[in-house]
């Protein structure tokens, strides 16, 4: 009788653990349904600003991994109908790539538990109109009540990725884009 009582005990602790050990690793993972990305090109004759709030992201704290992806044709508030028509047909070509993403490990190590605000490196590929770059992006991670808010600044160079500019609209779009970005995660 003792012996079947031991068992049953630890048959509970066990469960127990691998309750445990799975609640850990799903409160490992966060994700991110709406983050926004904001891009300008300012250009000697024009300034060119869209804003996506289409952002999908998620981050695996236990791994230290992340993957970024927004689709191109979600871009909104160009400065005519004719600018973001042009936006996705000629430049970006949002049929044959539509989305732009990131994804990559997080260079250093923080404890996703503590709250506060850290200045991290995501080292990762970033694929935009289908060619691949190897970045190191500096960004800011908040954690705060459970959940996380991730922003980064930084450039994009067309030529880099493939998107010429015509020579009769060269000083209307920026070789070099800056790009802002910032999601909120929530644990999984």
């Amino acid at each position: 009788m003792r012996s079947l009582q031991k068992n049953r005990l630890a048959g509970i602790a066990v469960l127990a653990l691998l309750c445990l050990c799975a609640f850990d690793s799903l409160a490992q993972r966060y994700r991110c349904d709406e983050g926004a990305v904001y891009f300008k090109s300012d250009a000697p004759l024009e300034l060119i600003e869209a804003r996506s709030g289409q952002m999908r992201a998620i981050i695996d704290a236990g791994k230290r991994t992340f993957a970024f992806s927004v689709p191109i044709s979600s871009f909104q508030g160009f400065n005519s109908p004719l600018q973001q028509v042009h936006f996705n047909e000629n430049y970006l070509e949002s049929q044959l790539y539509p989305a732009a993403t990131f994804s990559g490990k997080i260079i250093e190590k923080i404890d996703f538990s503590t709250p506060g605000t850290y200045t991290i490196r995501a080292k990762g590929i970033l694929r935009i109109h289908g060619i691949e770059q190897e970045r190191i992006i500096k960004s800011k991670l908040t954690v705060s009540d459970g959940a996380l808010t991730a922003t980064a600044q930084f450039t994009v160079l067309l030529d880099e990725h493939g998107i010429s500019i015509p020579k009769i609209v060269y000083q209307k779009i920026a070789e070099e884009i800056e790009v802002e970005v910032e999601a909120v995660f929530i644990p999984q």
